[in-house]
């Protein structure tokens, strides 16, 4: 199979990674499948879409200095990083946020991935002028017109970090495409964090009952990405 550039994903194993790799093969750019542990689920995903499996654990700078210099024998351009990765919420008060916890979230989402655009950008994005990030955030962060969820303080703190991170870079690299996804629910291994009566009443405030499947969160990320951001 012939690509015409690759795209990084991280947490390319999970349940919306998985369906960004297959999604971003289905439009011609080869997956690049990233992972911190689930090795055979990643080269699963590989072998099936023609991409390729790569460690990268967004907890330790060395395997992420790795990675981008693997990414380096691809042969094709690197076009965008999509930035999956992200440990489920803790749910409790913020009073009882865990130090331990806010420093994972904040490890995974934010500390990891700068690290990660940085070296990006060094060795890809800036030498041929563009790149374009997706971040998958969360609607629980809240809008104008909805509240910022509660009880999941650590998580909230995080993605509130990843768009920091995507403002700084798309401030100081103006031909980097920098945007953010914020769905709701997602029907995932991550629900498992939650009291099932909770995601009951949460489904039965949905028009049609249900949350969103990974693959229409995936369509919606990959045409993104593609498109050059918001």
């Amino acid at each position: 199979m012939s690509f015409q550039a690759a795209v990084l994903v991280t947490g390319g194993s999970g349940g919306v990674g998985s369906c960004v790799c297959r999604r971003l093969a289905e439009k011609n750019y080869l997956p690049v499948v990233g992972f911190r542990s689930q090795a055979d689920e990643a080269n699963k995903i590989a072998e099936e879409t023609g991409g390729k499996a790569l460690h990268l654990d967004m907890l330790d700078e060395g395997s992420i200095s790795l990675a981008v210099s693997d990414l380096g024998t691809l042969n094709i351009p690197l076009m965008g990083v999509v930035l999956c990765a992200s440990p489920p919420p803790i749910i409790g008060p913020f009073t009882k946020i865990d130090n331990k916890d806010m420093t994972h979230q904040w490890q995974v989402n934010v500390a990891g991935p700068q690290y990660l655009l940085a070296g990006l950008i060094k060795k890809f994005f800036r030498p041929q002028r563009s790149g374009s990030v997706v971040a998958v955030l969360t609607a629980t962060m809240g809008d104008k017109t909805h509240p910022t969820g509660g009880n999941m303080g650590a998580y909230v703190i995080a993605k509130y970090g990843v768009l920091g991170l995507l403002k700084t870079a798309g401030t100081e690299f103006k031909w980097l495409q920098c945007s953010d996804i914020r769905p709701s629910f997602i029907e995932t291994k991550m629900l498992n964090a939650y009291d099932p009566r909770y995601l009951e009443i949460e489904r039965s405030r949905l028009p049609d009952g249900r949350f969103s499947t990974p693959i229409e969160v995936a369509r919606k990320i990959v045409e993104q990405l593609l498109g050059g951001g918001l």
